[in-house]
């Protein structure tokens, strides 16, 4: 085949993506747990939900979600504190797992990757195969399920993974593609999040449909850099390559939330998910990061940046959480609404070339 043809041809990729996977370990490791409503996390005041076991789903209980909340819609919730390095021990026994099959691995996070299958090391054709025998070495391996996705690109591989969960997996052709994506629900886009969202149903934008109505120059007015990513999507199209190693420059989270905050409390809440989401990151891709960036724009849509860099690599999540609450407790009381807060790691190095470095304790 020449090179022009495997251009041509469509890409396989597979997104593999852990069930619940922090509280599937934890119910794994103590039987008590098992068949229980569980949370990861803290059911502190300002603590939130890192993973929620399917148990506590059925009650509306999900990642992201404030402890209290958590409580409240389940009253029998049963919070266990995180074990992230054990959630990485699991994660490395995962990762050389896909390593049997491709060199071409892009980790998201501890518990989901893609996968380029196109050209693979086991010289199997069929990637929905790949996809079901790297779920069974997983299972037999970690005794934990995953759910995976199968497309021709990320977008779509991404989708397909949230199909048939848990313990499955749906594969998108290049045939029935645009027409998928027509029907979803604009809010369960990838890459959309609430405050998006919600300014697309106010722009009439509900479904895939309806965003494949809207011209590239609409998109860009009214969603700037995003604008030619939506308007890819909306087709079918994602030309993104699977990055296997990829070396950054920074990883960053953000979130805008749908009432403006005024108190420390909530902005150190609406944190929490972000700050574990660049940690997963981190932690998934063995980096470390010496500069911490705090972002807030307020409610006129200024915005203010505080950063804070240490002598070496920050070595465990909470402390990153202790640099994150010396940058933000000093914009309290703010002088207006806050309505977007975001956390940026910088300063990234390969974690192999810092595994010695001296404990850090932050003077607060």
């Amino acid at each position: 085949m020449t090179g022009e043809e495997s251009s041509r041809r469509p890409r396989k990729i597979v997104h593999v993506d852990m069930d619940a996977f922090y509280a599937s370990v934890e119910q794994r490791d103590n039987p008590e747990l098992r068949g229980l409503p569980v949370a990861v996390g803290s059911p502190a005041a300002r603590g939130v939900v890192a993973a929620a076991s399917y148990e506590a789903r059925r009650f509306g209980v999900h990642s992201a979600m404030p402890s209290v909340t958590a409580q409240r819609k389940c009253p029998d919730l049963i919070f266990v504190k995180p074990r992230f390095d054990v959630y990485k021990a699991v994660s490395l026994q995962i990762r050389a797992i896909f390593a049997e099959y491709t060199p071409m691995i892009e980790p998201l996070s501890l518990d989901e990757a893609y996968l380029d299958v196109t050209e693979n090391l086991k010289g199997m054709e069929i990637a929905t195969e790949i996809a079901a025998e790297i779920r069974a070495r997983i299972k037999a391996t970690t005794g934990l399920t995953a759910s995976a996705g199968i497309s021709y690109n990320k977008f779509l591989a991404k989708m397909a993974s949230d199909q048939n969960k848990p313990d499955g997996q749906f594969v998108i052709t290049p045939k029935n593609g645009p027409a998928f994506v027509e029907r979803l629900p604009i809010k369960k886009f990838h890459g959309v999040g609430p405050a998006t969202a919600e300014k697309m149903h106010r722009l009439g934008i509900e479904t895939g449909a309806d965003l494949k109505e809207r011209t590239l120059d609409f998109l860009v007015e009214h969603f700037g850099k995003s604008g030619p990513y939506f308007y890819g999507i909306a087709r079918g199209i994602d030309n993104r390559l699977v990055k296997p190693d990829r070396v950054r420059k920074s990883v960053g989270a953000e979130d805008t939330f749908s009432q403006d905050i005024h108190s420390f409390e909530p902005a150190r809440e609406g944190l929490q998910p972000l700050i574990e989401k660049v940690w997963g990151y981190c932690e998934a891709n063995e980096i470390g990061a010496k500069t911490v960036t705090l972002k807030v724009k307020y409610a006129d849509f200024s915005q203010i940046t505080r950063s804070k860099t240490v002598p070496a690599p920050l070595p465990t999540i909470t402390d990153l959480e202790e640099v994150v609450d010396l940058l933000l407790a000093p914009i309290f009381p703010p002088r207006k609404g806050i309505r977007l807060l975001g956390v940026t790691l910088s300063s990234l190095e390969e974690r192999r070339a810092s595994r010695t470095a001296p404990q850090l304790r932050l003077a607060l």
